[in-house]
């Protein structure tokens, strides 16, 4: 019981770095390397403030808008300076990591004696980690509900029209340039907040800690793709949760194995390696089961059934018609409508 809700409050702070990720990752379809910075931005910040004394909720503000700013960097990079994205993510990466040092003042920075919300938490008197969970949990729906709003404004479907063709976007009179800034922003901003968040949890900063967070991220977004399937924009937000819960479980059932530590980020690779894997395995097993099964007995696949029209012509129907309802595109690669 208490590795499940280890897993469950971890997996909840953990989620918004999931959500920045995906804003990036699935939404602008671009591979963003500044998120291990801005994790560790966001934790190296909010605990100088924290330890000066500041608000939390102040303090994790600022965090959030730190965290954007390094974002915009990166959009700026790719957008003004015709810079590869990957690289623009590298140059963010490098130039981050003086500054987060600047900000702490050491590698290490603890929290003890500061006022945190966890601690302010702690006049309930609740048991260990449902504190970080009830927390946690507020900031997602906090997170889930802005940005289901969001995504249904003009600006909203802009930044989603961007990502999914930003040549026809712009055709269309889309500012392209502006909505990569706006994404890239958003997402950081998420990552920094949940680099904040495991700050606080874990009682310090340190200038390592987002090595390998991007991951973690991708892990989420991929198990959650995978356990909740064909379902609104929401409901895959939230479904990063699911995603970053069982992850924390794998993680969880890889120490009771008793495995090095310093072996870890290897496991950590390795599953989501699997996980990434799991849409092309599903593919070829049903592929494999479709060969062995006479025409009559193969079931039609969900979405991709043939509609005969007028004319004895026929189109797939089944295509377009789940990315109507869901937004959800056939290989699974979208999921922002």
């Amino acid at each position: 019981m208490e590795i499940v809700l280890s897993a469950l409050s971890q997996g909840a702070i953990w989620t918004l770095m999931g959500i920045g990720v995906y804003i990036t990752f699935r939404i602008l379809n671009e591979a963003d390397l500044t998120t291990e910075a801005s994790f560790t931005l966001g934790a190296a910040i909010g605990a100088q403030l924290l330890v000066l004394g500041m608000n939390p909720l102040l303090s994790m503000a600022v965090a959030f808008l730190m965290g954007a700013a390094a974002g915009a960097v990166t959009a700026l990079l790719i957008t003004k300076l015709k810079i590869n994205s990957l690289l623009a993510g590298i140059i963010t990466l490098t130039g981050l990591y003086s500054i987060n040092l600047a900000f702490m003042g050491s590698a290490n920075l603890s929290l003890s004696g500061a006022t945190t919300l966890k601690t302010q938490m702690g006049v309930f008197g609740l048991p260990r980690n449902v504190d970080t969970l009830i927390l946690g949990v507020v900031m997602i729906l906090i997170a889930v509900a802005a940005l289901s709003y969001f995504f249904r404004t003009d600006m909203g479907q802009a930044l989603i029209a961007t990502g999914d063709n930003p040549f026809m976007a712009k055709s269309l009179g889309i500012p392209t340039g502006e909505m990569m800034l706006l994404g890239y922003m958003l997402g950081n901003g998420l990552i920094a907040l949940s680099g904040y968040l495991v700050a606080t949890d874990s009682g310090y900063a340190d200038i390592s800690m987002g090595i390998g967070s991007i991951v973690i991220g991708l892990a989420a977004i991929i198990i959650g793709e995978v356990v909740v399937r064909n379902v609104s924009l929401p409901v895959r937000l939230l479904a990063i949760f699911v995603g970053s819960v069982i992850y924390r479980l794998l993680l969880a059932l890889v120490l009771q194995l008793k495995i090095n530590t310093d072996n870890f980020k290897l496991l950590s690779a390795v599953i989501l390696a699997l996980c990434l894997s799991i849409p092309a395995l599903q593919k070829f097993f049903a592929g494999k089961r479709a060969a062995g099964l006479p025409a009559s007995a193969v079931p039609a696949t969900p979405g991709a059934r043939v509609a005969p029209v007028a004319g004895g012509a026929s189109v797939a129907a089944g295509a377009a018609e789940r990315a109507a309802d869901t937004g959800v595109g056939e290989d699974g690669s979208e999921g922002a409508r």
